[in-house]
């Protein structure tokens, strides 16, 4: 028996992430949007169980996030590979989620406790970025003015965050 339920979802989700870019990367669109969507789903009931059943463990903190960063940078890369998002909106997304981990491996290495706690900007980034994922996979690349429109909101609301858990970081690292 598994004897943690979200862990186990958030290594499916894991495990989801390359069988999504095989299938966007051979325009296996109609698939893809249910692996993307089943991946989403882990997402949501790993978070739900761990609090409802008290499964919250150390694991699951530290994975949850890379799960989700190497789910939407990988599905940045791969659709702007393809050209079903342009480059502008790709490079600020996966310079975002490289960024967060990269300064929380620094912190750890260096000793630091780092309190992974998501903020509001944060999880607008998250939604927007799957919003925008799932607006280009269904239009295959239709790049029109509602696409543009939730691309440049996207990079936006991504660079606020990033910026924001910059300085929430910083501010953690004065006091300590």
């Amino acid at each position: 028996m598994i004897e943690n339920i979200p862990n186990a979802l958030t290594i499916l989700r894991i495990l989801l992430a390359p069988v999504f870019l095989y299938l966007v990367l051979n325009d296996i669109l109609n698939w893809s949007i249910v692996v993307f969507a089943a991946a989403g789903l882990t997402d949501l009931l790993d978070g739900l169980l761990a609090k409802r059943l008290n499964r919250r463990t150390e694991l699951g903190a530290n994975l949850d996030p890379v799960a989700d960063k190497l789910l939407l940078s990988s599905a940045f890369v791969a659709l702007a590979f393809k050209g079903y998002v342009p480059l502008w909106l790709s490079v600020p997304v996966i310079i975002y989620d490289a960024a967060i981990l990269a300064a929380v491996m620094v912190l750890r290495v260096t000793g630091k406790k780092v309190n992974i706690s998501p903020t509001f900007s944060g999880k607008m980034t998250t939604a927007l970025q799957i919003i925008t994922i799932f607006y280009a996979l269904t239009l295959s690349a239709r790049h029109d003015n509602a696409f543009i429109l939730l691309s440049v909101l996207t990079v936006l609301v991504t660079a606020y965050s990033g910026l924001n858990y910059a300085m929430r970081e910083l501010r953690q690292i004065d006091k300590g």
